[in-house]
């Protein structure tokens, strides 16, 4: 073999060695898992993502490793705990509450953040247009707000009684105003009294419950917040003793127990946020990836809890349910 042909063989071999295999990562990335629950509350969102990411090829341990925190309710940790992603040097991180992408975008303006289910997200702040995210913040939008005057619009055709009607708002959420306006604008539509009810952390919770009752409401909606998702068997069994038909943004409260939800899967949501953390892994920027919204809400009904309240659910509103929970 001639010493030109040895130089051209020795480069091909070097090249192999540093080319990756066809579909799989170079290197070991870190994702950071920024949740405002506890472990457990958040565990099948969690189930979801890194099941999604393992099919589009990243396997934990060899492709991917996760770093979790936690926030278990108290807003006030936030900030902490999206410097500690930080300091991690976590390549992208992932989450899905407002107050959440709020910290993580306070604490850096250039490690990528994928939003699962974030409402309202221009709105909110997060990205300067849909089409056109801008800065390091992109993902899935929820547009829960949009969806809340249906929801009241469905407890009023199982409960068209009711007349004063409860809404439950989380304040430390940055959507709240939103909730409410839209919350307001279809009680009026419906000739509705809504009441507004406030419950900021867990511990604040029971207290709302007794003010629900304490303003003579006659049925409650709670909104989509992850603070209410976090505490939805506490939440339920405080709401059950009231008596009243009461109506969430979330399915995940109806199998709880609740009577009726409208709004996004959470659980799709994070499987397409995975998408994202796997563009941007292999080198998309969050400026570039447009955010999407949901294609479709889905009504959830439990049958359960409308006997147990002595309400009948209309056919028509079973007709189209996305489930019926017997």
């Amino acid at each position: 073999m001639s010493r030109r042909d040895l130089v051209l063989a020795g480069g091909m071999v070097l090249l192999s060695a540093h080319r990756p295999s066809r579909g799989q990562p170079a290197s070991i990335h870190r994702v950071g898992w920024f949740s405002i629950g506890t472990e457990a509350s958040a565990s099948h969102l969690y189930a979801a993502f890194t099941q999604t990411m393992r099919d589009l090829g990243w396997q934990d341990g060899k492709h991917v490793e996760y770093r979790s925190v936690y926030a278990d309710g108290d807003t006030s940790r936030l900030d902490g705990l999206a410097r500690e992603l930080i300091g991690q040097n976590v390549n992208v991180i992932v989450l899905g509450a407002a107050a959440a992408a709020y910290a993580a975008q306070r604490a850096t303006r250039t490690t990528p953040i994928v939003m699962a289910g974030v409402a309202n997200a221009v709105g909110a702040g997060f990205v300067a247009s849909l089409a056109e995210p801008g800065a390091n913040i992109t993902g899935v939008t929820s547009q829960q707000e949009e969806a809340l005057g249906k929801l009241i619009g469905m407890l009023h055709e199982v409960a068209p009684g009711a007349r004063r009607v409860a809404i439950l708002l989380n304040e430390s959420n940055p959507v709240h105003r939103a909730y409410w306006t839209a919350a307001v604008g279809a009680c009026s539509s419906l000739d509705l009294t809504a009441l507004r009810v406030v419950a900021s952390a867990p511990a604040q919770i029971p207290a709302a419950v007794g003010e629900i009752v304490r303003q003579q409401s006659q049925a409650v909606v709670v909104v989509a917040d992850a603070t209410f998702q976090n505490q939805r068997v506490k939440l339920h069994e405080l709401m059950q003793a009231t008596g009243l038909p009461v109506a969430y943004g979330w399915r995940e409260h109806v199998t709880a127990g609740g009577l009726l939800s409208y709004g996004v899967n959470l659980t799709a949501t994070y499987r397409q946020a995975a998408k994202y953390v796997d563009k941007i892994l292999k080198g998309a920027r969050p400026a570039d990836l447009p955010v999407e919204q949901p294609t479709k809400f889905e009504l959830v009904v439990n049958l359960r809890t409308a006997k147990a309240l002595g309400l009948t659910i209309p056919k028509s509103m079973l007709l189209r349910a996305d489930e019926a929970i017997q």
